[in-house]
């Protein structure tokens, strides 16, 4: 026969049970239900936790501090344009080293850019699109939006097909130039941009769109373009002129922390 105080027909009173783990268990979680209760209404201090206002907050610090940048760097390009003239006033450089320089200047991007061009307008799809050919599955909202690939993808065919210099929005690319996009904005060099996403090009026109026609990454983009309503369009701008680019040249890379 068992021992247990819990064992039936052992005449034991119920108050010298002892307590069973279950009941021990049962008793944890409601007073870790109680804690977590009074952390969020501590927390919350008698406010909607579940609102979007900080995500609010951090939008409109983004587009300040976007808005700065922007002033900071025509700031910058005219601090530049007068240590130019500075420096050219009596420099004592040859002709040909004053030819040489403007040469890597304008390889560099740092200077005004004047040409025939061509744009590439990329923009997102209507929210409600629907699959618009037989045999393709219903839009997730993943294939609705431009990514940071199909803007790289853009770019990148530009300068295969002989791009002089290229312009995304209203800035000018140069060597450590990186197009990058957050959710369904665009990131590049400190300023924030939404759709429609706009990529200006100086060079030969038909060299321009025949590599954009060619790029397998921009081929795959058109599919998304036919079936969901992708926005794409390439137009000929005529001689257009590109700013030169007015930004710091230095390169900004990760350091360890201390």
């Amino acid at each position: 026969m068992s021992n247990s105080a819990d064992s039936p027909g052992t005449g034991s009173s119920p108050t010298g049970r002892r307590f069973r783990p279950v009941r021990v268990l049962t008793v944890a979680v409601f007073a870790l239900a109680g804690l977590i209760f009074f952390t969020s209404f501590d927390t919350a201090k008698g406010t909607n936790i579940r609102t979007d206002s900080s995500l609010l907050k951090l939008s409109d610090l983004i587009q300040e501090r976007s808005r700065k940048n922007g002033q900071l760097d025509e700031s910058n390009a005219g601090l530049r344009d007068d240590m130019e003239v500075l420096a050219e006033r009596d420099n004592g450089s040859t002709a040909a080293e004053e030819k040489k320089l403007a040469g890597l200047e304008k390889r560099a991007g740092t200077q005004k850019l004047t040409g025939e061009a061509i744009s590439v307008t990329l923009n997102d799809a209507p929210p409600d699109a629907t699959a618009k050919l037989p045999g393709y599955p219903e839009p997730e909202p993943d294939y609705l939006v431009i990514h940071q690939q199909d803007l790289q993808a853009v770019v990148n065919a530009l300068w295969q097909g002989g791009a002089q210099g290229v312009k995304v929005m209203d800035q000018r690319l140069i060597s450590t130039s990186a197009v990058r996009c957050v959710g369904n904005t665009l990131i590049l060099q400190g300023r924030v941009y939404s759709p429609p996403y706009k990529v200006t090009a100086v060079g030969d026109p038909r060299r321009l769109k025949k590599a954009l026609a060619v790029s397998p990454a921009i081929r795959n983009y058109m599919v998304y373009v036919k079936v969901y309503g992708l926005g794409w369009k390439v137009e000929d701008e005529g001689r257009t002129t590109l700013p030169g680019y007015s930004g710091t040249v230095d390169l900004h890379y990760a350091q360890p922390v201390d």
